[in-house]
């Protein structure tokens, strides 16, 4: 196959209406004309599809596209078919497909109607695939993310690593392996691994410029729920991607966004094949903002305009993480790029990998351990990510592009420490990690430190007046600025470069700031942080007067109207509106609607008096409780069926479930119980009770059971209390 002298940019013209070529497009174009095979090395945006589509157009045969994205496939053929003149021009052929639209595939392909067929390199290794393809004249073969061969890539499949063996059993032809994320060990992997050490590598700059990158510190659920949509809200309308770790998160989010009137929809490996499909043309298509997808699913969509890339939980490498980050911005135009950070994430991604095989688990520890360093690092986001795949950036020309060169932490001179820890590494003589050397600057006289005998070493100690992160933050720009060198296939041993020596013959003047320390929050303890700490005091005291007042004038205990929970979110929350009251902690729709107005006019007032900044999204709607259990509760209530038959069709204890049923009612649903306790109390004891429950400022179950002599149980009473809720509250 050589077509040196097809006129390239008139076919360019002429297909995808392009005048000119980007980057290297032209010359990798040209080598697989020629029947060399080549590696392309091009950050997401670049243009690497065209590579492969361009030659696919105007050469004989078909050419094959490997590609693991069963999105992307689609997507990919749809937009080729559009500068075909028929849909024939281009096929996939995967596991989604039905056997007579494989049929067809296979009809189009033998005719020579098919200028590119996708395929999955699960389908490709059936035997009935090889023997169709041997049949076929093809053009050439395109390993699309290329990386996926490297069990140093972020994604790697089993099932490429026998992409060469097949293609050799199909025809001997020009391969193309491509990928946008590839450190030098990937690179040299999949040369390896595709025996394509002789072809011409295209590696371009991995800078996305047009990529603002920033780390928020991830806290509660419910708080970064709300810094989430907080940050969607403020590009309302624009496109954009949420990675999670599980599907079931997936769902939940999505779920959590739209009760937030944000227009998102789930996209995961579990979903089936249509729901799946019909998501991911929505979003393309517009009637969708957000997609909120999976890590380990990943989104194979080319769509130039997406806006922004949300990551709310951490990725398990830096590879991953550039490629799905660099799914934002690809028409050229800003993006933004946030990542939640909590140390806790990094903590579970090791976990996962404690049944793996011992040399994936090493390997998977250090890759995320070299994600959690970016997003602690104080220095630039973008010369940190760029170094991770051997690239040389200056931070002067990040332009104020990441956090960290937006909002520079402040700096103090470590010469001399930098010096040391220099000369430390250089003495350890590349067998030791970040660790070890951090205890010999601190003195600490670890087992390892006593086997190595560097308790004796004369920088021993040296530096035990500072912290931990100050010696990690001086071994990470070290390592970033080339000083030294971290092996990561060695479990990160680290050992002095030239550039290191030249330094310690020759110190220059380095002032660094410290890394950023995040705090590993649970749930549960930043629930009692916001409780104790967030909410507006004076407003409180506040709403506990207007309590007793609107109390007083309805003849109602102040517990009643709304407890302390609910006081407490209203002065954290600031709701300004009936809707927004609604979403309180313990209050729900009835009771706003019964107790909420005079609150509402005092935290407006107030929120004016005082000058209040109150974001827009402060009130995070939360999904509507649609579990099985609630329901199935308030529809056996209905009809009439004993509490305690109800508790044991649940499998629950009598007393969790007369709590669960408190919480329905609290949470501002009307039930009727009257049907159960008529059998307990007469009328007239049934209204003395309700009398006592009015007229007493305490909700304590144990007072009203010493209030009637322990004639009724601690249950019993409970109940009495949860109807007399019912009715006044709701």
């Amino acid at each position: 196959m050589r077509l040196e002298a097809v006129d390239l940019k008139g076919s360019l013209k002429e297909f995808f209406g392009f005048d000119s070529f980007k980057g290297m497009q032209e010359e990798v174009i040209q080598t697989v004309l020629n029947g060399n095979d080549c590696f392309v090395i091009m950050p997401t945006g670049a243009g690497k599809s065209l590579c492969y589509q361009l030659p696919a157009l105007i050469s004989d045969g078909t050419a094959i596209i490997i590609s693991p994205l069963i999105a992307l496939m689609k997507n990919q053929v749809d937009a080729i078919r559009g500068f075909g003149e028929s849909d024939s021009v281009a096929h996939f052929l995967n596991s989604s497909l039905t056997k007579t639209q494989a049929t067809k595939v296979k009809s189009d392909v033998s005719e020579g109607k098919t200028k590119m067929l996708y395929v999955a390199p699960e389908t490709l290794k059936k035997d009935e695939t090889i023997d169709f393809l041997k049949s076929v004249q093809v053009s050439f073969v395109a390993v699309d993310e290329a990386h996926c061969i490297s069990e140093w890539g972020h994604d790697f499949r089993p099932e490429y690593r026998r992409i060469k063996q097949i293609v050799k059993e199909i025809d001997d032809v020009p391969m193309m392996a491509l990928t946008a994320t590839a450190t030098p060990k990937v690179q040299l992997d999949v040369q390896k691994n595709l025996n394509m050490q002789d072809a011409e590598v295209f590696k371009s700059s991995f800078n996305r410029s047009n990529l603002y990158y920033e780390v928020q510190p991830k806290g509660s659920k419910a708080q970064t729920m709300k810094d989430l949509i907080s940050f969607i809200h403020k590009r309302k309308g624009m496109s954009g991607i949420v990675y999670c770790l599980s599907r079931k998160k997936t769902e939940e989010i999505s779920e959590i966004l739209q009760a937030n009137n944000i227009n998102a929809l789930p996209y995961h490996a579990g979903l089936d094949a249509k729901t799946r499909a019909g998501n991911q043309d929505k979003f393309l298509m517009e009637d969708a903002d957000v997609i909120v997808a999976t890590i380990a699913f990943g989104m194979g969509i080319d769509k130039p305009d997406v806006r922004f890339i949300i990551h709310y939980d951490v990725p398990k490498s830096l590879e991953g993480y550039y490629q799905e980050t660099g799914r934002s911005g690809r028409d050229g135009l800003e993006g933004d790029c946030l990542l939640f950070f909590n140390p806790k994430d990094t903590e579970k991604l090791e976990k996962f990998l404690k049944d793996k095989p011992v040399a994936e688990r090493e390997i998977g520890t250090q890759l995320i351990a070299e994600m959690a360093y970016f997003a602690e690092s104080s220095q630039c986001r973008r010369k940190s990510l760029l170094h991770y795949f051997g690239e040389i950036f200056d931070a002067d020309d990040c332009n104020k592009m990441c956090d960290n060169c937006r909002h520079p932490r402040e700096t103090e001179d470590v010469t001399d420490q930098l010096v040391q820890v220099l000369r430390t590494i250089e003495h350890s003589a590349g067998k030791v990690g970040i660790k070890h050397v951090i205890e010999i600057m601190t003195g600490k006289k670890s087992q390892d430190i006593r086997a190595y005998k560097h308790d004796t070493y004369e920088l021993f100690g040296v530096g035990k007046d500072q912290s931990l992160n100050f010696w990690k933050t001086l071994i990470r720009y070290a390592q970033v600025n080339n000083l030294i060198i971290k092996n990561i296939e060695q479990y990160g041993l680290l050992s002095i470069s030239e550039k290191g020596k030249e330094f310690i013959a020759k110190p220059q003047k380095v002032e660094v700031a410290q890394d950023r320390e995040f705090n590993a929050v649970n749930d549960e303890d930043f629930e009692k942080i916001k409780v104790e700490a967030v909410y507006d005091e004076k407003l409180l005291v506040q709403l506990k007067d207007l309590v007793k007042k609107v109390a007083k004038e309805m003849e109602l205990p102040p517990y009643v109207i709304f407890q302390q929970i609910s006081l407490e979110d209203m002065a954290f929350k600031f709701p300004m509106n009936m809707e927004e009251m609604e979403n309180i902690t313990g209050v729900g729709k009835n009771k706003a609607r019964k107790f909420g107005k005079p609150f509402i006019a005092l935290i407006s007032e107030y929120v004016e008096t005082n000058n209040i900044e109150r974001p827009d999204d402060m009130v995070l709607k939360s999904v509507v409780n649609k579990s099985a259990k609630k329901i199935h509760i308030i529809q056996n209530i209905d009809k009439k069926v004993p509490l305690e038959d109800i508790a044991k069709g649940q499998r629950m204890e009598f007393t969790d479930f007369l709590d669960e049923l408190e919480a329905i009612v609290y949470s501002g649903t009307q039930v009727d119980l009257v049907y159960y306790i008529d059998e307990l109390l007469d009328e007239e004891g049934q209204d003395e009770i309700y009398d006592y429950f009015r007229s007493t400022d305490s909700a304590s179950i144990d007072a009203a059971v010493d209030e009637f002599g322990g004639e009724f149980t601690h249950e019993e009473m409970k109940i009495f209390q949860i109807q007399f809720m019912s009715d006044v509250a709701n």
